[in-house]
């Protein structure tokens, strides 16, 4: 009972910001109205009032109410998402329960993507860099019709800020504690016959949150992040445009995060990395020309070479003579993606019925090699190894989708999108495997819009991701150490697709006031063939794979609310609640883990805080986040506690000049991120027991932006 007095509070709260009897109140008092956020992700630009999915939008002024660099430090803030830990920064997310938590050694499909400026950055979050965008978007369930395999359970779409016919840019630079250092530099301006362009630089480091006592440093587990984005806008003639993108990220950071004691202390001789080389770039043509729809053709490419290593054992030789061992794992890879779109979007409607009729249709084609080198010590030769795979995924995709005017209050959506994928696989276990298939999804949506600034929709949607092949599974059953579990090995060569279908019912409105933004939403989905991860656990001996439980279903809403208490106050607040279940889905132990919650899917998550203008130019920012417990693995029954961490922004405009003290987490909280379950510590005899990386402890700090 007492883990839920906090969602009892927030919710309370909300339901009185909703309740008011100040939102009869007159305008008078409120100067400003409640902003309206126009989002990129869907076909159409539309703003997150409009659209018939629930949709969060935040926008760069949130990002620096949290001091926040990276999108990990804003996923607190949503609701109904969480990510994982076990890297340096969050690679992974979950939106609805439904997510990847880690890659080691075998390619994977992320449930939930991630786009940049339209780049396909799926599986490479630690690239979030906030530097200079302008605006975050969360859609939640089901968005393989929009975005295909990548998009199952939700989609992420990061925009960089775009240039205006002015001249207009901005300078930062800040400090925090655990020796964060962080400067950037975006500017913005017309180019002449270029057109419209805009650059942004930015690099920040600190010394991570772990202390290493065996090799007395405070920085094995650091970071340091330089990014470069530039965007150009070109005219090229009276009917074409061009966008071009070009992205480049390093990342050089340390990992060193797990403790056989479970604190941020470790004992590592042989500290890891988490590194990132990548470029990208996108070039997006637009012709409309032509009266009845606008075409877009775009071309992106790009290229990431990783390094994932740490110290196996986290310890030292030395620690427990006679017990102990000693090992090393490294994971090498590059990826290279190309990815071709052609998109038409109708700009005179069909009148079908008698009524119009709002279309589109589109081709898409995305190709990924992947090649992995791993270093590692085999314990069945007793001498380090080599492992070596390629992976080459193909996909194909049609998709179109219809938006029919019923009348002025009422409009139907229906569309589908096909895709076909293929994908080759080759290791140096001789492992040939080549998993090809056709998927379909989409969505059907029915939207009410009595008046401006209200919608009701209820929408059934249909996500997918794409099967494949446990390779290390394959390689491991010819391991002589594991014969006895050769043929339930085999028998997981390969798994089928994941279907998820969801059914939403939602409102959104602005109240007439202007003081009130509310949106809701209640949903019920069903998985398919569940993707799930299994380990084999033998000595130090751990193996991976993927194999398909019959279903998992799930229900839950969410609610966000911005509520303007006058001209000087601003309260805000988002919650979610969360019922998931497994079915068919059994340990390699023989544990039956059916009726279970699903892996990193909290009962409850909520976000709350208030904006207080204290003078013309002084505003204080307090919110908090809170979130359930949650169980770490679908193949373990270890658990993350609940948590609720405080967070609070001075801000002081001072002309030119934007300076914030900002602080995350003040009152120091531990919370678990990743966890595990095996025996790790020699000195207890390798006795099993939950391993925990912790999120980040309290931060703080000061930044100092100059806008021109």
């Amino acid at each position: 009972m007492i883990r839920n007095l906090s969602l009892l509070s927030a919710l309370a709260a909300t339901t009185t910001l909703c309740s008011s009897p100040a939102l009869a109140q007159s305008t008078d008092d409120a100067n400003q109205s409640i902003e309206r956020i126009t989002i990129q992700g869907d076909f159409r630009r539309m703003t997150v009032q409009e659209a018939p999915t629930s949709v969060t939008a935040l926008v760069a002024e949130r990002f620096g109410q949290r001091g926040a660099v990276h999108l990990e430090s804003m996923l607190n803030a949503m609701a109904n998402v969480n990510f994982s830990g076990g890297s340096s920064r969050a690679r992974f997310i979950q939106i609805r329960g439904v997510g990847e938590r880690s890659q080691f050694v075998d390619p994977i499909q992320p449930s939930v993507g991630l786009l940049i400026d339209g780049i396909n950055y799926s599986g490479l979050a630690q690239a979030a860099q906030l530097f200079d965008i302008s605006q975050v978007e969360v859609y939640r369930g089901p968005q393989s019709g929009r975005f295909g395999a990548d998009g199952m359970a939700g989609m992420l779409v990061l925009e960089s800020t775009q240039p205006g016919t002015e001249a207009q840019g901005q300078w930062q630079l800040g400090v925090a504690n655990y020796g964060g250092v962080r400067g950037g530099f975006a500017a913005g301006a017309e180019l002449g016959a270029l057109g419209r362009g805009r650059i942004s630089v930015y690099q920040q480091r600190d010394d991570g949150f772990i202390e290493n006592t065996y090799l007395q440093r405070d920085d094995t587990n650091s970071r340091s992040e330089r990014n470069l984005r530039i965007n150009l806008f070109t005219e090229l003639a009276p009917d074409w445009s061009l966008r071009t993108t070009f992205h480049a990220l390093r990342q050089d950071n340390g990992y060193d995060a797990f403790s056989l004691d479970n604190d941020r202390t470790t004992l590592s001789d042989e500290p890891g990395e988490d590194d990132l080389r990548s470029r990208a770039g996108r070039l997006a043509l637009t012709y409309n020309g032509w009266q009845a729809a606008e075409v877009e053709l775009s071309v992106s490419t790009l290229t990431a070479d990783s390094v994932y290593s740490y110290d196996e054992d986290w310890s030292y030789v030395g620690i427990a003579p006679g017990w102990e061992y000693s090992s090393f794992d490294a994971y090498e890879r590059e990826r290279d993606d190309q990815t071709i779109e052609l998109r038409i979007v109708s700009q005179q409607p069909l009148m079908l019925a008698q009524r119009e009729t709002d279309w589109l249709a589109g081709i898409y084609i995305y190709d990924r090699d992947e090649t992995l080198r791993r270093d590692f010590y085999n314990w069945d030769i007793d001498q380090q190894d080599a492992f070596t795979s390629d992976y080459l995924s193909e996909h194909r995709a049609i998709y179109g989708e219809l938006t029919h005017h019923v009348n002025p209050a009422w409009q139907l959506t229906a569309g589908a999108r096909f895709e076909r994928y293929d994908n080759g696989y080759t290791d140096s276990n001789q492992v040939r495997e080549n998993p090809t298939d056709t998927m379909w999804g989409g969505r059907l949506s029915l939207s009410y819009l009595p008046e401006v600034d209200q919608l009701w929709y209820l929408t059934l949607a249909r996500g997918y991701k794409a099967g494949g092949v446990n390779g290390e599974a394959l390689g491991k059953a010819q391991d002589a150490s594991l014969t006895d579990l050769r043929d339930y090995l085999l028998a997981r060569a390969t798994f089928a697709p994941e279907l998820l279908t969801s059914l939403e019912l939602g409102h959104k409105v602005v109240s007439a006031d202007q003081r009130l933004a509310l949106q809701a939403a209640v949903f019920v989905q069903q998985r398919d063939d569940v993707q799930l991860k299994g380990w084999v656990n033998r000595d130090q001996s751990f193996v991976g794979y993927l194999q398909n439980a019959a279903e998992g279903n799930a229900y839950g809403a969410e609610l966000e609310v911005t509520y303007r208490v006058n001209e000087a106050v601003e309260t805000f607040a988002s919650v979610g609640w969360l019922e998931t279940e497994i079915d068919g889905f059994v340990t390699e132990d023989g544990v039956d883990m059916s009726g279970r919650e699903q892996a990193h899917a909290p009962n409850y998550q909520y976000n709350a805080g208030v904006r207080w203008q204290l003078l013309e130019n002084l505003q204080l920012t307090l919110e908090t986040d809170g979130k359930d417990g949650f169980y770490y693995s679908d193949s373990h029954m270890s658990r993350a506690d609940s948590m609720q961490v405080l967070h609070a922004n001075v801000r002081w405009q001072l002309g030119a000049w934007r300076l914030s003290l900002w602080a995350r987490n003040l009152t120091d909280e531990d919370y678990g991120i990743r966890g595990f379950y095996f025996g790790n510590d020699p000195r207890k005899e390798y006795v099993p027991e939950t391993y925990e990386q912790f999120g980040e402890p309290r931060r703080f700090g000061f930044t100092a932006n100059y806008h021109f």
